[in-house]
């Protein structure tokens, strides 16, 4: 998912029938918490060898294009997807909102970046998100659903099975319930998350992205999301995060009200370095950096760079 309206509630029950098209539905109740299971073991690093520093923005109207020449100029999709990985896309697709109106990864950028990591060779691709909404409705009305689809990918539905408790940090998430069963299943996980404001950490990113890995009744972690985005900035050590940044959701974020809201953002970025991607993402949004206080506590974890124009892969293209 990565958002939250004013609660993440923890499911009571799901029900989901093969080869259906239309899920039995989703139900969130904070009483209800999903019932702890043995420990499953710490979620792997996702990232290559001697790829850090790597970052690309790419300016321009065409997403596909701009997609295609920021993972060039940082190295390739062949330096990151090689044959037969199985590959995992963690978009934002956390409301059942349309494309427009900027809550959720355009689709456009999703179709793009399944059809690069498909051409690499990639055994499978699937993309996926734990959304606040039924999955299946969050999924159809952003239009991600038939994107994804089209050009060759799958959806990794949420299940109740899915899930298990994760030893998240020694801090304020600790152990919680992990939406684990994609990141035990895929080699390569790439982050494509949209980019806007959003009411309680001043905006939505590529750590923030990471919150949709996350079930079980979260609203406790509100009353320190800062702290709690970086500890997921720590936690997940994807491939590779391409930020959608084609339209900006620039005001009511995370879930976005009206037209007014959104303005076009034209840019596509490509990097390793989450920190650097957030820095970016919050000068294109047109924030006060200072007060999305989880870019300098990822900092301080040593999870990257908030000054991007320094990394040593650095590069900024028109197209």
């Amino acid at each position: 998912m990565g958002d939250e309206k004013v609660t993440r509630r923890g499911f009571l029950k799901a029900t989901l029938v093969a080869g259906a098209t239309v899920a039995g539905g989703w139900w969130f109740r904070d009483r209800h918490p999903v019932p702890a299971r043995a420990a499953a073991g710490a979620v792997q690093s996702f990232g290559i060898p001697g790829a850090a520093g790597r970052m690309c923005i790419v300016r321009g109207t065409d997403p596909a294009k701009a997609i295609r020449r920021a993972i060039e100029e940082i190295g390739g999709i062949k330096t990151f997807v090689q044959k037969g990985d199985k590959v995992l896309i963690k978009v934002n697709c956390a409301f059942a909102r349309p494309a427009w109106v900027g809550a959720t990864t355009s689709p456009e950028a999703a179709a793009e970046l399944v059809r690069l990591c498909r051409e690499a060779g990639a055994s499978a691709v699937r993309v996926t998100d734990f959304p606040i909404n039924d999955a299946r409705t969050c999924f159809l009305k952003s239009g991600l659903g038939s994107s994804v689809t089209q050009a060759g990918g799958d959806i990794f539905w949420p299940t109740p099975a899915s899930f298990r408790p994760v030893r998240v940090s020694d801090g304020v998430i600790g152990t919680w319930e992990v939406f684990y069963e994609p990141l035990a299943w895929c080699d390569k996980l790439i982050g494509l998350p949209t980019a806007k404001s959003h009411n309680l950490c001043g905006a939505s990113l590529a750590m923030k992205n990471w919150y949709g890995f996350i079930g079980g009744s979260r609203n406790r972690f509100h009353q320190d999301i800062h702290t709690v985005v970086a500890e997921l900035g720590a936690f997940i050590k994807p491939t590779l995060v391409v930020l959608d940044g084609t339209r900006l959701l620039v005001r009511n974020g995370p879930t976005g009200g009206g037209a007014d809201d959104v303005t076009p953002g034209n840019t596509i970025v490509a990097s390793t370095d989450v920190v650097a991607v957030d820095a970016f993402g919050v000068e294109l949004l047109g924030l006060d950096k200072t007060a999305v206080r989880y870019i300098a506590l990822a900092e301080t974890k040593g999870l990257g760079k908030s000054d991007y124009r320094k990394l040593p892969g650095f590069k900024e293209v028109s197209i």
